[in-house]
């Protein structure tokens, strides 16, 4: 009897520009949140959340370079990470977090930019969100507790989110205690800040949707998304889960500009079509390049 053997798949390799590419910005990702934090946030004494927060605490109490404890926090959440996750990510978080520890060292005697706390809890969580966002977009991590989270959620009824967030609310506590709670209450406005622009930095500024449309008028309404908006579309048959009749479904995918423009084509050739709007993260392949419509 003859048997057949499942070989698994290797991963392709890099090319060399995809290789660099990912090298400088992981560089500049690093870089950038060394900055936000040895300009801005530490001399403030302001932190951020997870390994990066726990490092500035054991810094400030301690001793030591603050680039020494992200080095070494973040170990042993490398080796999880590659135990969980694989062989690319954990070396492009070891390189990112080497960049960024020398980063923090290096740029620990230049004089900070601002002591307004209010201004270096802003420019500060600006600038380590993107950086951070960078890294996360290049494969990599700066911040081992999200490695935890993953675990945990495993084996508990928490989300990773949510366990993120306890971890977090914990970390950002302690500097009350450690700086007081006037500092505390600024790190919760760095850490916010970074939080937001760490999606901003990996969904990008031109964030796409994704648009579902039911009508008895998808011909009409395809043709003019081609024709006044031009973005190809995509028909799909359906059947009314109620009714049982057939449906055709239009389904494309806009840039968040766009969406306003497209919902009134719809509004005007079938005020009663069913239209649902969802946000797209990334977009690749396919024939979303826009086409002319002039």
């Amino acid at each position: 009897m003859e048997t057949t053997r499942l070989t698994a798949k290797k991963h392709a390799k890099l090319t060399t520009l995809k290789l660099l590419r990912r090298i400088f910005f992981l560089t500049l990702g690093a870089i950038l949140v060394s900055v936000g934090l040895e300009i801005f946030l530490v001399p403030n004494s302001i932190i951020d959340g997870g390994v990066v927060g726990i490092s500035i605490i054991s810094s400030y109490l301690f001793g030591g370079p603050l680039g020494l404890y992200l080095l070494l926090l973040n170990l042993p959440f490398l080796f999880v990470g590659y135990k969980q996750i694989g062989k690319t990510f954990a070396l492009s978080t070891l390189f990112a977090v080497i960049i960024m520890s020398i980063g923090t060292y290096k740029l620990h005697p230049v004089a900070p930019l601002t002591i307004d706390p209010l201004l270096a809890a802003v420019f500060g969580g600006i600038i380590v969100g993107i950086g951070v966002g960078m890294v996360i977009r290049s494969g990599g991590s700066l911040d081992g507790t999200e490695i935890v989270a993953i675990l945990v959620s495993k084996k508990s009824p928490f989300s990773v989110g949510e366990i993120v967030m306890f971890f977090n609310f914990f970390i950002l506590g302690s500097a009350g205690f450690v700086f007081g709670w006037d500092r505390a209450m600024y790190s919760l406005i760095a850490y916010y800040i970074a939080f937001k622009m760490i999606d901003l930095t990996i969904e990008g500024f031109g964030e796409s949707k994704s648009i579902w449309i039911i009508s008895d008028s998808v011909r009409d309404i395809g043709d003019a998304i081609i024709q006044r908006l031009g973005r190809g579309v995509t028909y799909l048959s359906g059947e009314g889960g109620f009714t049982g009749d057939d449906k055709q479904v239009i389904f494309c995918v806009v840039t968040r500009l766009e969406e306003a423009k497209l919902k009134s084509i719809v509004e005007e050739i079938d005020p009663t079509a069913f239209l649902a709007v969802g946000n797209i993260h990334d977009v690749k392949g396919g024939r979303f390049k826009k086409k002319s419509i002039h």
